[in-house]
């Protein structure tokens, strides 16, 4: 009890100071962010608290890592985001260990990091800045949000510029396909997870040629193994943040199923997540890589 008391007079007397010495700064922009708050942000950011692995990555790729401060776990790409102070993972940041790292402004994701979390971060006179990364258009908006904020817009220009050819000649090729294969992207092993139709991997499965299996309005719906054998998909997709062979061992129970149209073609294939998963630059070389799993004739001959 008396630790809990002296914790709260500690964070009581952290937020006064912090407050006043926000108070004292001039903010030279306001801006809105993704989820609608206006979130008054210093000119030159020095100390950045990145909230997610993604956006780590980001920060990086704009050629501004010097400025963080700290990044949540699993923050390993590139690699020197691995040698960063840890503030906890996206879904439970550590309130505590971000105040004593003095950072200037926060970078979170809408859809990750606890809406109430963000709020006594704010408490603290800290700046929040969100974005909003659920698709590929708005990864491009992101990074190009994060350029303008930490003053990197030509690189973040330069990136989201090369992003967007990519995907043109992805594209291009994509639209010379003559089939859809159905498709199951498995996210988890016990239970068996997928992706429904309004998420992120579902417009990666169609943007890449291929046609999700999966139907539901839930986001990331949970199958049994007979469930996915009925709907006879002619490709599974597994890919996981495990770093273990779990995946493998599931990719091998699935070979057993000789009945199953994936079997018969020799499409099951375990991916990096890290590449098709989060939504930084990366995510083009994603989708290119599903796009080639998908549609490896069209792909080999695009190389050429």
């Amino acid at each position: 009890m008396k630790n809990r008391a002296l914790r709260t007079l500690f964070f009581l007397a952290l937020g006064v100071a912090w407050c006043g010495l926000f108070a004292a700064r001039v903010q030279a922009k306001s801006v809105t962010d993704t989820t609608g708050c206006v979130v008054a942000l210093p000119d030159a950011p020095k100390r950045v608290v990145s909230l997610a692995p993604s956006i780590t990555e980001i920060v990086f790729s704009l050629g501004k890592g010097d400025l963080l401060a700290g990044v949540t776990r699993y923050s390993d790409y590139p690699e020197a985001a691995q040698k960063l102070p840890r503030v906890g993972s996206y879904i439970r940041p550590e309130l505590e260990t971000i105040v004593s790292l003095k950072p200037d402004l926060c970078l979170a994701v809408k859809d990750g990091n606890p809406d109430n979390v963000i709020q006594r971060i704010r408490a603290f006179g800290i700046p929040v800045y969100t974005v909003n990364p659920d698709g590929i258009d708005t990864i491009i908006r992101s990074i190009n949000e994060i350029g303008n904020i930490l003053n990197a817009t030509p690189e973040a220009r330069a990136i989201t510029g090369a992003m967007g050819a990519q995907l043109e000649a992805i594209d291009r090729t994509v639209a010379k396909a003559s089939h859809t294969p159905r498709l199951f992207f498995q996210i988890g092993i016990a239970p068996i997870v997928s992706v429904g139709k309004n998420t992120f991997l579902n417009e990666m499965i169609r943007r890449a040629g291929g046609e999700n299996v999966v139907t539901s309005e839930t986001p990331y719906p949970r199958f049994s193994k007979e469930q996915v054998l009925a709907l006879a998909p002619e490709m599974i997709i597994i890919t996981s943040m495990a770093r273990n062979d779990d995946f493998e061992v599931m990719r091998q129970e699935w070979a057993s199923w000789p009945s199953l149209p994936a079997v018969q073609t020799n499409n099951i294939h375990v991916v990096n997540s890290d590449i098709l998963d989060r939504p930084t630059p990366r995510v083009v070389e994603g989708l290119a890589m599903l796009a080639a799993l998908i549609h490896p004739t069209l792909f080999e001959e695009a190389a050429r």
